[in-house]
């Protein structure tokens, strides 16, 4: 099988007086004409803070019916000790939203994504609150952090359980209403430890990455139903990474850098499904899957080929070498159509 990798493309820029070309609209980002998410219902998961919080301040603030769930534990994904009178994380955030902008609506839910009953829960009183959902961000994550040799199955279920099956459970309770209104978007939240792999977190990397393949099939499903999938690439300054990236480093990537991108990708007038968007400290791009060349070798398995290893071997460098016949591959048929050119060329 050739290698594929992927690779980085810059996208628009952003400015206070910009027009930016989306599509085949123009939109100008400082105008009159502010996109609006009026009569629209946004459930955000892990709402309580960071890069979840900015997701619902901005899109309440276009006039969006948010709902804001939070389980309220710590990174690790432990319930953590509050006062009798504590307010949770997922109210302070309604609280926060209705002050600043009254008469918004917005409701504050703190079940667990990582369970059925959970997802169930939410999306039903979301459902009796407001009659329909529009738009569905699924942010919420925990980090369990160990070398690959230290790591507890414990360790790797909770983070699965969070970040992979929570985005199923919510999206697919989520579905059947989006599907009935012939209408939805949808977010999943991946991470470049996913894309490229980081030490300490082999847990948190295969679930990243393993939402992208979520995103890529809701999106081939939903597009009959008018169901948009994307998945989002943040990096940003939070309590999941304020271990990680340094305090100079950290100064640059506010997590409201992120949410435009997201807002965007969740708006009506957008029309991208199927994308990896990276959005950090204000600079936005996607990545692309490519497929090298490679290389054909009909003969390898014949009956009189006795040397089917050292064939590879002596091929390798033509099986990744990146060169002017390098193919993007968009879809399973753009990948299966060079694949049968290939075949048809060496006949």
């Amino acid at each position: 099988m050739s290698l594929r990798h992927l690779a980085r493309f810059k996208t628009i820029g952003h400015g206070q007086q910009q027009e930016v070309i989306m599509g085949q609209k123009r939109f100008m980002s400082n105008g009159n004409n502010r996109m609006r998410f009026d009569n629209q219902t946004a459930i955000i998961t892990g709402a309580g803070r960071g890069l979840g919080r900015e997701y619902a301040l901005l899109l309440a603030s276009r006039g969006a019916n948010v709902v804001v769930n939070d389980f309220g534990g710590d990174r690790s994904g432990n319930v953590t000790a509050t006062g009798q009178n504590a307010t949770s994380p997922a109210q302070q955030v309604v609280d926060e939203i209705q002050n600043r902008w009254p008469g918004s609506k917005a409701l504050a839910n703190m079940e667990s994504v990582k369970s059925e009953s959970g997802a169930q829960a939410l999306v039903r009183v979301t459902m009796e609150k407001f009659g329909r959902i529009d738009i569905l961000i699924n942010n919420a994550g925990i980090l369990r952090d160990r070398s690959f040799a230290k790591m507890s199955i414990d360790d790797w279920d909770q983070v699965q359980n969070v970040h992979l099956r929570g985005s199923f459970l919510v999206s697919h309770e989520c579905w059947p209403h989006m599907r009935k209104q012939k209408y939805g978007r949808i977010i999943m939240t991946s991470s470049t430890s996913g894309l490229y792999g980081n030490f300490g977190q082999a847990n948190y990397s295969a679930a990243k990455m393993g939402l992208i393949g979520l995103s890529n099939t809701l999106a081939i499903e939903g597009a009959s139903s008018g169901i948009q999938c994307n998945a989002i690439v943040p990096m940003a300054a939070s309590r999941m990474t304020e271990d990680i990236l340094g305090e100079e480093i950290a100064s640059k990537l506010n997590p409201a850098f992120v949410a435009p991108m997201v807002a965007w990708l969740c708006h009506k007038d957008c029309t991208e499904t199927g994308a990896v968007i990276e959005a950090a400290g204000g600079w936005y791009g996607s990545y692309k899957l490519q497929r090298t060349s490679g290389v054909y070798l009909p003969k390898i398995c014949d009956s009189s080929n006795d040397s089917s290893i050292e064939s590879i071997a002596e091929n390798w460098d033509k099986v990744g070498r990146l060169d002017e016949n390098t193919a993007r591959v968009d879809s399973f048929q753009d990948h299966l159509s060079e694949l049968l050119q290939t075949f048809e060329k060496n006949k």
